[in-house]
């Protein structure tokens, strides 16, 4: 794996020339790394590309995703598809059950697509991701404990471009030819850019991973319960670890309980989910405190996506700091990776930096903004309305129990069967990784 822990202090007040700096070293920030480098966009050695991530190691919030086939589509063209397809079971079908009326409902991960590919719909560790992810990158690529601190930019020498200048909190200056902004929600490099903040979607989602050592016993497929203000899902994803999730309409206990994973999952089961189903709360009960996380649900609009500045000669954003949504279809991470593949695609076609830029944003804002739009409206659905009550919410609850599980959302689910297409690759094809299966 990359390794670059430790070499901030000893890099305090260096002065560093880089082809590409990647801030964040997230699931965006390393599959863009790897796609730049399997694209032949950078050089290989020195400092070709450089990802910079604030904290000592790599981080995996979230505990676990689901990923989709064009998250699936986008690995293959990274060349890492098969370090996890062989560890992960695929699944086509969920279960949702609404608690208040006891009606169980089944629905297809397909769509209206052919379910017969290998790829399949498959939840996995997010760490194993970034994992698999950060081996294929050079030594020394990731500079970990490296928080930006302030962007400039300056003409470059002999030329009407740009040149990047990033100083970080240890003294340590970049220079770059190229900055992409992989640092999520809240990010620095949209903000530099202009990007309007992220809104609130009123809801919250608590997300943890179970373990149970002797196995678990439960059949590989996805659970989801329904209640007032509140949706429920569990998920498989070995024989030994459950992923699951409970969403809810924001409440004040929040605030206090969010980071304290004691208070966090007694809020979880002795309020707010203490009506779910037995095997649930026994899922939640048997959660790693390490991989416990409440947070609230946020999203930049479509609108600011398809018309904001997301680009700034070679300044450019890619997943989370880019296009932020809620969880709801799944496909933060997966659109995160379909960007690695596309931006890093137009980089290596473009005559200059700012031009590859610009025609990555152009391919995307379009998609960007109807995957979060879609996922947004497919949460509100779910949820029975956010904070919606009376008729309003009985109109939206028959909306889903009559119509979204039936024909809404079979439409949705086809979006996620997109193929974000090949990289060009301009140099001898990179070694593949080590198999985790193996």
């Amino acid at each position: 794996m990359a390794d670059g822990g430790g070499e901030a202090a000893a890099a305090a007040a260096e002065e560093v020339d880089a082809e590409v700096v990647i801030v964040g070293g997230g699931i965006a920030g390393l599959a863009t790394a790897l796609a730049l480098r399997r694209a032949g966009v950078a050089s290989r050695g020195g400092r070709g590309v450089v990802v910079l991530e604030r904290h000592a190691e790599l981080r995996a919030t979230g505990a676990a995703l689901t990923i989709f086939p064009n998250g699936w589509f986008a690995l293959r063209a990274l060349g890492v598809a098969h370090k996890l397809t062989s560890r992960y079971d695929s699944y086509k079908t969920s279960k949702v059950t609404n608690l208040e009326t006891g009606a169980t409902q089944v629905f297809r991960f397909a769509g209206n697509k052919d379910s017969g590919q290998e790829l399949g719909v498959r939840p996995v560790d997010r760490k194993a991701l970034l994992e698999a992810l950060a081996e294929e990158l050079p030594p020394g690529t990731i500079r970990f404990s490296s928080k930006l601190v302030s962007i400039d930019t300056v003409p470059a020498a002999g030329d009407s471009s740009k040149t990047v200048v990033l100083r970080l909190n240890d003294g340590t200056i970049i220079r770059a030819k190229v900055l992409i902004g992989c640092d999520g929600v809240h990010s620095v490099v949209a903000r530099w850019l202009g990007m309007s903040e992220p809104a609130s979607s009123g809801r919250s989602a608590v997300r943890g991973l179970s373990v149970y050592p002797g196995g678990h016993g439960l059949k590989r497929e996805l659970r989801q319960f329904l209640s007032e203000g509140l949706r429920a899902g569990m998920v498989p994803i070995s024989d030994t670890d459950i992923y699951w999730f409970l969403v809810n309409d924001t409440v004040p206990a929040e605030k206090e309980a969010a980071g304290d994973p004691e208070k966090t999952l007694r809020e979880v089961t002795d309020n707010l989910a203490k009506h779910m189903p037995a095997e649930y709360l026994d899922v939640v009960r048997h959660t790693d405190p390490g991989n416990l996380s409440w947070a609230p649900l946020l999203y930049r609009s479509p609108w600011a996506i398809l018309t904001g500045r997301a680009a700034r000669g070679p300044v450019t954003v890619a997943g989370d700091a880019f296009h932020p949504m809620t969880p709801d279809m799944a496909q933060g991470g997966c659109s995160a990776l379909e960007d690695a593949v596309v931006l890093a695609r137009a980089m290596s076609r473009a005559a200059t930096p700012a031009e590859g830029v610009a025609a990555y944003v152009a391919e995307r804002r379009r998609r960007a903004a109807w995957l979060v739009a879609a996922a947004y409206l497919s949460g509100w659905v779910q949820q029975g309305g956010t904070n919606v009550r009376g008729m309003r919410g009985a109109m939206v609850k028959l909306l889903r129990d009559w119509l979204f599980y039936r024909y809404v959302f079979p439409r949705l689910a086809d979006t996620m069967w997109f193929n974000c297409g090949d990289l060009t690759t301009t140099t001898t094809p990179c070694k593949e990784g080590k198999d985790h299966g193996e």
